[in-house]
């Protein structure tokens, strides 16, 4: 009886055992997902606090607690800014906040939203970038990562230590600029381009590497921009250039999750994320002006017929860009036509 218990017993244990590691297998499939998030601003500027981490937290919540994202400022996982993207497509994060032209020739289809004079305000850009990204881009040129948003900022201006009002004024000045495009410009306007990514801007500046630097107002209280140069100049109607960023994610992370965590954050991204991001940082612009102004700073706003001085210099600029495309096998006129048109049908929906 005895041995009879005993076996019972071991039967009974195995049983449970096997229930138990059932169970414990189930509970490995419902398991939190923590999702690493990495970008190059500190966690204090713009983009961080009023996008990036709005759309973490609201993922968080839509996922019911289940997706946990760790929020990396600042390259905390290592590299430099360039390497963000690959950082996606390698998994060292699981998703990037990067700018597009900060791996320049490997994106080309998006410069065209960078070119000169294309933008009108960054919610009817951001929706234009989208839909192309859409049509276009998606399985093509962003194959190798899962694109969850596409933005732009908001107008791109000039902050240099000495004024600047004509082209002309830019002769022999060593400026920071943003992408491809905009180097190019400064190129053809008689400037030095001098690439660096945004966080060595103040560095640059205060150390007297660069003149000036081709930013948005938004980002310049971060970068303490105001305080390092007193001449910013700004344009009216279409601005001097703007920059086209993506919130990008490893795609066999993504494939892996469960459809209802995919749904989570599916729900948080595309169109109307991307139109919230371009807007947001847009919207930044102002109180950042301010900033300048309370400085005592000298802000200089060109009015129509000198913004289209800049902008008839700036026409040497698409000619080589769409010889530059051609020679990719891209129709970069077409791009440019179907960029403006949706500009323009997107533009009054987002006027304020």
């Amino acid at each position: 009886m005895t041995k009879r218990r005993s076996i019972l017993g071991f039967v009974g244990g195995a049983a449970l055992a096997a229930m138990t590691t059932g169970l414990t297998a189930t509970t490995a499939l419902a398991q939190d997902v923590t999702l690493k998030m990495h970008q190059f601003l500190p966690p204090q500027a713009n983009v961080p606090k009023l996008v990036l981490d709005v759309w973490a937290d609201n993922v968080e919540e839509s996922s019911g607690g289940r997706i946990k994202i760790d929020r990396y400022p600042s390259m905390q996982l290592g590299g430099k800014p360039p390497e963000l993207m690959d950082q996606a497509v390698d998994g060292v994060a699981d998703i990037v906040w990067t700018v597009v032209g900060y791996t320049p020739g490997r994106f080309p289809s998006t410069e065209v939203f960078e070119l000169p004079f294309m933008m009108t305000n960054a919610r009817a850009v951001s929706h234009a970038y989208w839909e192309m990204f859409d049509k276009y881009w998606k399985d093509t040129e962003f194959k190798d990562v899962h694109i969850l948003g596409t933005w732009v900022h908001g107008p791109g201006m000039i902050h240099t230590k000495d004024p600047v009002t004509l082209p002309s004024d830019l002769q022999g000045m060593k400026i920071r600029g943003g992408s491809r495009s905009v180097n190019s410009l400064l190129t053809e306007l008689g400037a030095t381009p001098v690439g660096m990514p945004v966080p060595a801007v103040s560095e640059g500046l205060s150390k007297g590497v660069i003149d000036g630097t081709t930013i948005p107002w938004e980002v310049t209280t971060a970068l303490k921009v105001p305080e390092l140069v007193s001449n910013h100049t700004e344009f009216t109607g279409k601005a001097l250039y703007t920059l086209t960023f993506v919130l990008a994610m490893n795609k066999d992370k993504y494939e892996s999750l469960p459809d209802d965590l995919k749904k989570a954050i599916d729900d948080n991204s595309g169109l109307e994320f991307s139109v919230f991001a371009g807007g947001t940082q847009a919207d930044s612009d102002g109180p950042s002006r301010e900033v300048a102004l309370d400085l005592g700073n000298n802000v200089i706003t060109l009015d129509e017929a000198q913004t289209q001085v800049w902008a008839d210099a700036s026409q040497p600029i698409y000619a080589a860009w769409i010889a530059d495309m051609g020679e990719k096998g891209i129709d970069g006129q077409a791009l440019i036509d179907e960029a403006r048109m949706l500009i323009e049908k997107y533009t009054p929906m987002y006027e304020k």
